[in-house]
């Protein structure tokens, strides 16, 4: 079975299957405790996988995986703290050195 998302991340293998469940999109995860072997064993080899239980849901799993994908990229443009004027990363919503939310 090909697998539809492949992670070393623990929290963003099961955050996306966390997407998904809630769309009612059924799946599992292979691989969870042998991803703790990377580095000793080749990644390729232990990365968690996340597989549907029915493949008739890809398009619309392939979907909610590319959304995630979008919003997880931090190459977006740093913005400036409304109160303070601190530089601050695209994937920041609220100021870390004053607190003040994004605009």
């Amino acid at each position: 079975m090909k697998p539809l998302f492949v992670s070393l991340k623990l929290h963003e293998i099961h955050h996306v299957k966390n997407l998904l469940l809630s769309a009612g999109i059924r799946c599992r995860i292979r691989n969870e405790t042998l991803s703790t072997l990377a580095g000793e064993v080749p990644f390729t080899e232990c990365a968690m996988r996340l597989e549907l239980e029915d493949e008739s849901e890809r398009e619309r799993a392939d979907a909610i995986v590319r959304e995630f994908a979008s919003r997880r990229d931090p190459r977006g443009e740093t913005w400036s703290c409304p109160q303070c004027g601190e530089r601050l990363e695209s994937q920041f919503t609220a100021c870390w050195k004053c607190g003040a939310q994004r605009i």
